[in-house]
């Protein structure tokens, strides 16, 4: 596949679902790791419940409207947002190979905010039990009952059918068929079937935050090529040195709710190693765009630089965990250092169509 201009003409596409969620606030918690999730608690809560229960108290009463709008949105989990402003727009310029239209760009990030929204929803309804235990979720609407179950899976329901028909409208078919598989992936495949299962679960979970790069492809080429592939590899093997440092940070929290969290369950010699392996495989696929996708020497240079740092700190992680040193404080610098590492190369994805040609 060489970097030569893509098909500009199809109509405008959607961002991703993401997968993962970012956590603003959550008190400390011991550094020991906790060694053992129920499992009874754990299928205890692998289906969704019927809403409504008979028992449930009215929601919403005493609520003033604007805080019920900020309710819903929290319910969404929009900083998921973040993640797609992230992936999506860089993929559409590189697989334009200069700027698509405004309108295609535009209505591509409505319908994956939507779609992200509506995952969002699906997976708080689907964890409102879990987040009832848990201190770092006590606040979120459907604990305080701001918004009612019925009403919060309601409109998950909507939000997910505006989302696919936005870019059924607006962007094309590819883009809206892509977007539904990603709410899926999200809401059942990882929120219902993987969560409470396996402490794999953020590794297959995961695919479902992958999906804004091939939706944004689609959106602008009306199909899904080889380079869109890399792009889609790169977050599928960085979304676990991501989330598995934060899930070190939030053990005990994990294992109260019955989630097996790869580091809520394991030593932290063994997540930091398993951290290392993604590391590696993360900075190695992000090269590949270089020959599959033709990028040029500003992405590779960014590529290889950006992920040497995040290797490093990786290491560092492993080094302090087999010296009892590993902190929560060091984990959280991994997983900001994730973050600081995804944009730097997405950057890069975006501005190297406009420095210079292929290198390869």
């Amino acid at each position: 596949m060489t970097g030569t201009s893509r098909n500009a003409n199809s109509v405008p596409l959607e961002q991703h679902c993401l997968v993962s969620t970012a956590i603003t606030s959550a008190p400390p918690t011991t550094s020991g790791r906790a060694k053992h999730v129920s499992s009874t608690h754990a299928s205890e809560h692998a289906v969704i419940p019927a809403p409504g229960d008979a028992h449930e108290p009215a929601a919403g009463r005493n609520t003033s409207l604007m805080d019920r709008i900020k309710a819903y949105l929290q319910l969404m989990k929009l900083r998921i947002v973040e993640l797609l402003l992230i992936a999506t727009v860089p993929t559409m310029i590189f697989a334009q190979q200069g700027m698509p239209s405004f309108w295609l760009i535009l209505n591509t990030l409505i319908g994956g905010t939507l779609s992200a929204g509506a995952a969002g929803a699906f997976n708080s309804y689907i964890d409102r039990e879990s987040d009832r235990v848990m201190k770092r979720t006590s606040k979120r609407p459907l604990v305080t009952r701001v918004v009612g179950d019925r009403e919060a899976l309601i409109f998950a329901w909507i939000v997910a059918v505006v989302s696919v028909i936005w870019f059924l409208v607006f962007v094309n078919l590819l883009a809206a068929v892509l977007t539904a598989v990603a709410i899926f992936l999200y809401a059942v495949f990882y929120s219902i079937i993987l969560k409470r299962r396996t402490s794999q679960n953020i590794v297959w979970g995961g695919v479902a935050g992958c999906m804004p790069v091939l939706i944004a492809w689609a959106a602008v080429t009306g199909t899904v090529e080889w380079p869109a592939v890399v792009l889609f590899a790169v977050v599928f093997l960085w979304t676990p040195p991501h989330y598995w440092p934060l899930s070190m940070k939030y053990a005990a929290d994990y294992s109260r709710a019955g989630i097996p969290m790869l580091g809520a369950i394991s030593p932290a010699g063994k997540v930091a190693s398993q951290v290392v392996l993604y590391g590696w495989a993360t900075a190695i696929c992000s090269l590949l765009l270089v020959p599959v996708g033709g990028a040029g020497w500003l992405y590779a240079s960014v590529s290889l630089a950006a992920g040497a740092w995040f290797v490093y700190e990786c290491h560092r992680l492993l080094r302090l965990a087999n010296a009892g040193e590993a902190t929560d404080k060091q984990a959280m610098r991994v997983f900001h250092g994730s973050i600081t590492y995804l944009t730097l190369v997405f950057v890069a994805v975006a501005v190297d169509p406009f420095v210079g040609g292929p290198i390869l």
